[in-house]
């Protein structure tokens, strides 16, 4: 079975076709600048040569008859007509309560997840689009929506709520939902895995997601019992641009001596805070790394925070699980960022965690085993693969349906 699987952005489409006979991916590509008149899509058949086409893409619709183009093309393309792709995958930022489980795409799934676009306003509206152009151009296709939120669904009540007045939960869906649920979910299952504890109840381990946005996840037997992002990806540690969890009396107190509107807040908090805001240089960790070797304090500062943070975060949901087997990093940073690593673990040697910074300064293409000598902690470094847990999810739902 040939899976394709879509990831749509506000302006933005990426995909990757999957062969599922072997899982192996046939060609990847993203689709930039959707609606202006530079967009460009960028195509990388594997194994072959990136195809570049520069072509005007008004809308999700054009976007997703332009990674057709790309697939069957002459030059780049990797199968011969569209009947060739037997399901869509797509991810879908928000479901809230009533839809967490991967589910074939219906007319009541798509007002689903129309009805929560208020908790997922920047992602929901793009992900709908890439679902809808797809049903309209391959009407006979099955579509499966693959829930970002759904990992955490497992999370008890003693986790997920917040300690606000309780209708705020039952009226207004206001409770910890979680994101990077395929990424959490694909690392923690690959760590078992390489551990021989597959299916093991009393496995625990914190998978820790580390890219601009970032979120932490404490998972045992395979089931994740809390998260670190909210209600939305807002909450948790400092990220590249978001501020993280704050005391949220901050946001009335800056929006007055500011005089902002709660909409040039909320841009502050998603867009102009986090590293970038402490540091004052940027979001890219490279970037911050070599002006922190040169001295610069402000740069210095937003990475100690973002580590210290980390460190934080992974020892409580060691306390919340009663004990912790192995420590997961994956995503761009948490992949390729060794100091981070270091940094992060520096902070966890009272609950038995050691690092080999030889090993862990080695470029993880697979699993890579960082654990020190004597760390009763295993210490992993896991690539994620998302889109190939949405086109797994995708294969089995069309199956058996």
């Amino acid at each position: 079975m040939k899976v394709l699987v879509i990831n749509a952005g506000s302006s933005s489409l990426k995909y990757q076709l999957f062969d599922m006979d072997d899982e192996s991916v046939l060609a990847k590509g993203n689709c930039e600048r959707i609606g202006a008149h530079n967009s460009v899509l960028t195509h990388k058949p594997t194994g072959g040569d990136t195809v570049e086409h520069m072509e005007y893409m008004k809308d999700h619709m054009a976007a997703i008859n332009l990674v057709f183009k790309a697939l069957t093309a002459e030059e780049g393309g990797v199968i011969k007509d569209m009947s060739e792709i037997q399901a869509v995958g797509h991810r879908v930022l928000h479901g809230g309560e009533k839809l967490y489980e991967s589910t074939m795409v219906t007319d009541d799934v798509e007002a689903t997840i129309k009805k929560h676009t208020p908790l997922g306003p920047l992602h929901n509206p793009a992900n709908l689009a890439g679902i809808r152009a797809c049903r309209q151009i391959m009407p006979h296709v099955p579509q499966v929506a693959v829930f970002d939120t759904g990992f955490h669904h497992t999370m008890p009540e003693k986790a997920f709520m917040y300690a606000l007045p309780y209708e705020y939960y039952t009226d207004h869906m206001v409770r910890r939902y979680g994101f990077h649920g395929t990424s959490h979910r694909y690392v923690s299952a690959e760590a078992a895995r390489y551990l021989g504890r597959t299916g093991d109840p009393d496995f625990k381990v914190v998978t820790c997601h580390l890219g601009n946005g970032s979120s932490f996840a404490a998972v045992k037997g395979g089931v994740c019992i809390d998260t670190s992002m909210g209600l939305t990806p807002l909450e948790g540690i400092p990220m590249g641009t978001r501020c993280g969890s704050i005391d949220p009396a901050i946001i009335e107190y800056v929006m007055g001596v500011e005089n902002l509107d709660i909409h040039e807040m909320l841009t502050v908090l998603n867009k102009k805070s986090g590293v970038l805001g402490i540091s004052g240089i940027g979001s890219d960790f490279r970037d911050l790394w070599i002006a922190a070797e040169e001295g610069n304090n402000r740069a210095k500062l937003a990475l100690d925070m973002f580590c210290y943070s980390g460190g934080k975060y992974i020892a409580s949901y060691a306390a919340a699980m009663n004990g912790m087997d192995a420590i997961v990093f994956t995503a761009g940073i948490g992949e390729n960022d060794w100091d981070v690593r270091s940094g992060m673990c520096e902070y966890l040697t009272f609950l038995g965690v050691r690092i080999n910074l030889e090993k862990n300064k080695v470029k993880a293409r697979s699993i890579l085993d960082v654990t020190g000598e004597g760390s009763t902690v295993k210490v992993l470094v896991i690539p994620t693969n998302e889109e190939l847990v949405i086109a797994r999810d995708t294969r089995d739902i069309v199956a058996a349906n």
